[in-house]
């Protein structure tokens, strides 16, 4: 993978929220006033045709604050899909009525992401900040439902609700969704007075989404801002290649590698929850930005200190960057929130090139992987190349391509719209 594709990149188009969630990262709340400094539609168009002449296939994530407070978030969905990109929304979902439904598939959104803290609506309405907020958001999701709007269901873990992982899966499950992300909430913003999941639950909580996903096999099931899931899955099935594929080829931290936020105010970081700027897309290209911010080169070849510098799964996980910021400590110190010792033993290696160089990819196994969308393809590419590896066989067919994918993806491959809802008959798959 080219070491600075940008496959995802999230944009804050706004601070205000018609909700105040104690978890909030941007601190946003000021429903009805705007930034002086906000993005403008201009300013947004711009920075997608940016991304779209440097970075094909990118994945666009327009989200707030709440998105749709913004009048022009139809305008920018389309205009990002007239250049070729994958645009979705992240949203508290309390806003989605049926005509924004209508009107966001019609703009030509790909979906959206929708915040559900619990499947008990006083604990939801307490961590949003409102009173019957929960039953909006269940309202929001079946109206996606109805009009085939593709959604994800994204849960932020605590110790108050980290119990409810596989209830949650089901719920998503049941309601239709594609994508369940889990987020364990890293301590900036509004979330500095938010007591972070324990070590105990936390490290509980991967090895429960990772049996959740061999079990559940029409639904991708994902932890973020959890790198050490790639130490977990390897510890659960070492055996496996698919386990030693590095956290930065998509199922680990990418921050600043393959991914960045762009602020309302236009400032780029890393990544969400890493405060400081590297660069202002109003008084700077993008893609200067991109390619040069020390920072993110840092990020791209990591020199690790403390803890993580002395750990074998340091290539595989890395730990969060934002976690030792948060702390108050620099961008490459150990990240304090996990609890692993290491054993000081080899640094696992991830799977190389070297490794997967003898395979052939047959002539429809390579047109197939063309007509994926490129924020996924070289995800894709390596986590096929790596089963075909572990199967001991040399040419990559399109039946590889499918038996992976019913392991991953089942019936819910996320770079399509779903025709019919039918149960998988597939095995359950590997572990990341």
């Amino acid at each position: 993978m080219d070491t600075n594709q940008l496959q995802i990149i999230a944009i804050n188009l706004t601070r205000r929220c018609n909700l105040s969630c104690e978890h909030c990262y941007l601190d946003a709340d000021e429903l009805n006033t705007p930034s002086a400094n906000e993005l403008s539609t201009q300013d947004v168009k711009d920075l997608l045709d940016q991304i779209a002449q440097h970075h094909e296939g990118t994945m666009i994530v327009l989200t707030g604050g709440e998105p749709l407070i913004r009048t022009d978030l139809e305008q920018l969905c389309s205009h990002g899909k007239s250049l070729g990109l994958m645009v979705v929304i992240g949203s508290n979902g309390a806003l989605l009525t049926e005509r924004r439904v209508i009107s966001l598939k019609n703009a030509g959104a790909m979906g959206i992401g929708i915040s559900v803290d619990s499947l008990d609506p006083a604990r939801h309405d307490a961590f949003r900040g409102q009173t019957g907020s929960w039953l909006k958001t269940m309202s929001g999701i079946e109206h996606c439902r109805k009009h085939q709007l593709d959604f994800q269901i994204h849960f932020s873990i605590t110790d108050d609700n980290h119990h409810e992982i596989e209830d949650i899966i089901n719920f998503a499950e049941m309601s239709g969704a594609r994508v369940v992300n889990f987020f364990f909430i890293i301590c900036t913003g509004r979330a500095e007075s938010v007591g972070n999941i324990s070590t105990v639950n936390y490290e509980a909580g991967i090895k429960k989404i990772i049996e959740c996903q061999n079990k559940y096999e029409n639904l991708i099931i994902r932890p973020r801002c959890a790198p050490y899931f790639k130490r977990v899955a390897w510890q659960m099935a070492p055996e496996s290649a698919l386990n030693r594929i590095s956290g930065q080829e998509g199922d680990g931290c990418i921050a600043g590698t393959h991914y960045c936020r762009v602020t309302p105010e236009g400032d780029v970081t890393a990544c969400p929850y890493i405060e400081k700027t590297v660069g202002n897309i109003k008084q700077q290209d993008f893609q200067t930005i991109w390619n040069t911010a020390e920072d993110f080169l840092s990020l791209r070849n990591p020199q690790l200190t403390g803890k993580c510098g002395e750990c074998e799964f340091q290539k595989l996980c890395g730990g969060c960057r934002a976690r030792p910021l948060a702390a108050g400590k620099q961008l490459m110190d150990e990240d304090t929130s996990c609890g692993y010792i290491p054993h000081h033993g080899d640094i696992i290696e991830p799977v190389t090139d070297f490794e997967t160089a003898n395979l052939i990819w047959s002539d429809d196994a390579s047109k197939k992987l063309n007509r994926i969308p490129g924020f996924i393809r070289n995800m894709v590419k390596k986590r096929t190349e790596t089963y075909v590896l572990d199967l001991g066989e040399e040419l990559i067919t399109i039946a590889h391509m499918q038996q992976l994918s019913a392991k991953r993806f089942g019936n819910n491959l996320p770079w399509k719209r779903p025709q019919t809802v039918t149960n998988s008959d597939s095995e359950s798959g590997e572990n990341p």
